[in-house]
This record gives structure tokens, sequence and C-alpha cells, in this order.
């Protein structure tokens, strides 16, 4: 089995994160977080986000290997929607756990959301997570 487990670094994260890696050290399941480079913010970066970048998601690994679960991380560049479908496909997922608020405001209004896009167009289980979703999760004995 496979989780996709996009991430952001929104407010979302954290949750989007813990829930991934309790579903995958519940069930033996392989969790391999994802972050997609978005052009428009890619080709303004300079090394200093690289570094912050590598950082941010290195934590989410270290957080979801705390948990139990077996972590592989992917960064890609591309529209994060479709870059996130096309890694469900590329190595199939069985479920994608995405943030239902990496977005807000303007930015969500012009841009369209992108965990809205990933559950109309991914062949595979979405769940969406909630930045405000409680802190511990329930796990079978």
């Amino acid at each position: 089995m496979t989780i996709l487990c996009p991430v952001d670094f929104s407010a979302a994260t954290a949750a989007v994160v813990k829930y991934s890696a309790a579903l995958a050290a519940g069930t033996g399941a392989e969790l391999r977080l994802l972050h997609v480079l978005e052009p428009q913010l890619s080709s303004t970066a300079g090394v200093g986000h690289d570094v912050a970048l590598a950082r941010q998601l290195a934590l989410c690994r270290e957080a979801a290997q705390a948990a139990g679960a077996q972590v592989t991380t992917v960064v890609l560049r591309g529209e994060a929607a479709r870059e996130i479908v096309e890694e469900a496909r590329r190595h199939p997922a069985d479920i994608i756990v995405i943030g239902a608020h990496g977005q807000t405001g303007l930015t969500r209004f012009l841009m369209g959301s992108t965990a809205e896009t990933v559950v109309r167009t991914a062949s595979c289980v979405t769940l969406l997570v909630k930045p405000g979703c409680p802190t511990a999760y329930r796990q079978s004995a």
C-alpha cells in the first residue's frame, strides 16, 4: 500500500503529515511525502529558499518516521494539482492525503483550490485533512 502526502508547508501540513504517518504506520504502507515547486515561485527563489525547503521537508520526514512510518520524499516542479495527480499515477498511490486549505484569500480565488482539483482528477481515493484536526489520531490495537 502507498500513501501519497503532498506538503506545502502551510498551516495544514503538520496535521496532514501526522495523520498520514499514523495511517502508514498502522497499515504498513509506504508514505511518500511530495512537495511541488510551482514555476512562478521557484523562478524567484534562491539558494536560501532551497535550504529552507530541504529543512522543512526533513522535519516532515522526521515527524513521520518518529510515528513509525516508512517514508520517502519527492520534490517536483510544475503546477501543484497536476503534479500530485501524476505522481499518484507514476508511483501508484492507494490514497492521497492532502491538506484542505493550503491557499487562502485572493490566491485561492485566482488560482483555485489545489485540493479540490486533486479530488476531482485523481484516480485514487483522496482524503482531505483540515488544519484544526485533533492532535492525536486513534490507532487500532
